[in-house]
């Protein structure tokens, strides 16, 4: 395993087999991200395995991120899924967050915090599988309430989160959006992927500004993410509420096992 990466890591990335596998993990990661979330740990993974430090995996994954969310929303937008208007105003706090979050995440330790996030995961996997009605239906009563303090101190909150690592930040936004805004998980996903869109490039910049990005490592996987991201949000409204409540729930165990280290590979 010792010598398998010490091999990639000495190869070109701008060589044909390199920029192949990018391409075909950020399609992967498109695809993911834009019909549940937590796709972003492949590419994280996968750019630390070609000899990127930890904070520079963790700033280069934003260029395919926004890339992605910018073509699904637009798609969004067009099948008639995406409620702009509420998405902005969801996304101001989440942005104010995300600044912060990506400020901690220049120096801090993620081990911990990732184990603490797969404990909460869990939980909502729980709710995904023993409550499907709440998350296929969506709430009108919720979704008539004022935007608050308290929503403001969430959003806030996921912000922090998806400035600080992005790992698993929509799965979030999605349990957020379905339990406590209610909506269902289709028109969920589609205000999830509107509102990462909105906050990522303001994360990027901190990153920018503290040198930890791979420019050419980006750019080659996040033409990956936009094929991804675009197939995915073509077909999320088809595939409907329920499918994407199993993929989140797969994606919610893999992340678990990733996070608490169950298997090692």
């Amino acid at each position: 395993m010792t010598e398998l990466l010490a091999n990639f890591q000495e190869m070109d990335i701008y060589s044909f087999p390199i920029i192949c596998l990018l391409l075909l993990a950020g399609f992967a990661v498109g695809i993911i991200n834009t019909i549940a979330g937590s796709g972003t740990v492949i590419s994280y993974s996968l750019f630390m395995f070609l000899g990127l430090s930890a904070p520079f995996a963790n700033g280069t994954i934003r260029f395919g991120v926004i890339m992605q969310t910018l073509v699904a929303s637009y798609n969004f937008k067009k099948q008639n899924i995406l409620d702009l208007r509420k998405g902005v105003l969801l996304a101001f706090p989440t942005v104010l967050g995300s600044i912060l979050g990506a400020q901690i995440a220049i120096s801090i330790d993620k081990d911990l915090f990732e184990i603490l996030i797969a404990a909460v995961m869990l939980v909502m996997a729980f709710f995904l599988f023993f409550k499907p009605k709440q998350w296929l239906t969506g709430s009108k009563l919720l979704q008539s309430k004022k935007f608050g303090f308290k929503q403001f101190i969430i959003f806030f909150a996921v912000g922090i989160y998806g400035g600080f690592i992005h790992i698993g930040v929509g799965i979030f936004l999605i349990g957020i959006l379905v339990l406590q805004m209610g909506y269902d998980l289709v028109r969920a996903n589609a205000l999830k992927v509107f509102i990462v869109l909105l906050y990522s490039p303001f994360a990027l910049i901190i990153f920018m500004m503290n040198d930890q990005i791979h420019y050419g490592i980006g750019a080659i996987a996040a033409i990956g993410n936009v094929l991804g991201g675009y197939v995915a949000s073509r077909f999320a409204l088809n595939w409907g509420s329920n499918f994407i409540r199993w993929i989140l729930m797969l994606i919610i165990i893999l992340f678990c096992i990733r996070a608490l280290n169950l298997f090692h590979f």
